[in-house]
């Protein structure tokens, strides 16, 4: 089946988010045949993830034909809201810790949240753009400058590298997730912004990261499957999937780093 995709503009070892789980079943080897689940998974999952996690969708798709995987991305803060709103969904993929243990600590999550990937932060121009060379460019006010809202994680990534720079940020756009950061510095209409490096790497042609002034803040990913999911037993599949070999090595080539 075809997996849907939705962009929300607004939405090694277990993670100790409540880390004990009450399903004492072994998980199904990856692609598997055994035990077939079937049915529509929905995924909430942040806008940094929009690319590979297609990907992702489409692979476990072949693996399991009876599931319809439905994506939904956003700002991880935005899908966490919701999912504490009870919009229906199976599976969360969030670019936050903190955020997963709010909803672990709210008993939202189902068992416990898992690191599945890393990533970094990157200054980013468009390719053809030369007055911007550091950090401290952010201080100037005859360029147009873009980072993410300081309530969604890339956001608050941005915030502090600017901290660790001492860099007094005069930013002319906070947009609602990263994707939206992307495509203003793809349309020309960003001089720079703060970006992650996975989104610099998927489009070389057009941007390029500017070397930082600092060390670069890095961003861990967890997944779980939520408590009010619809269809837990698929949703269980897709995150085994997602932590398995096939999806370790889409997320390689995406850029996105181990756990």
């Amino acid at each position: 089946m075809g997996h849907s995709a939705i962009v929300l503009t607004a939405a090694a070892c277990v993670l100790s988010f409540g880390c004990s789980s009450d399903d004492s079943s072994t998980p199904a080897t990856e692609g598997s045949s055994d035990a077939r689940v079937s049915g529509e998974v929905v995924v909430f999952a942040a806008a940094s993830l929009t690319d590979v996690f297609t990907d992702i969708a489409t692979a476990f798709e072949r693996a399991e034909p009876g599931v319809d995987v439905s994506l939904s991305f956003g700002g991880s803060s935005s899908l966490a809201v919701s999912v504490e709103e009870g919009a229906p969904a199976d599976v969360l993929a969030s670019a936050n810790n903190e955020l997963m243990q709010r909803l672990a600590d709210a008993d939202l999550l189902a068992g416990g949240a898992r690191p599945f990937a890393t990533n970094a932060m990157a200054l980013a121009v468009p390719i053809d753009v030369d007055e911007v060379t550091s950090l401290r460019d952010f201080e100037r006010g005859d360029l147009f400058l873009g980072a993410c809202a300081a309530q969604v994680p890339c956001g608050q990534y941005a915030d502090e590298l600017f901290a660790d720079a001492d860099v007094d940020a005069q930013l002319d756009t906070r947009a609602p997730d990263v994707r939206a950061v992307v495509t203003l510095l793809l349309a020309g209409e960003l001089d720079a912004g703060i970006v992650y490096t996975t989104d610099v790497a998927a489009n070389a042609d057009r941007l390029r990261a500017v070397p930082l002034d600092v060390e670069t803040v890095a961003a861990s990913y967890p997944i779980a499957v939520l408590a009010e999911s619809p269809n837990p037993s698929a949703a269980d599949r897709f995150v085994d999937f997602v932590l398995g070999d096939e999806a370790r090595a889409i997320l390689d080539e995406a850029g996105f780093g181990a756990p």
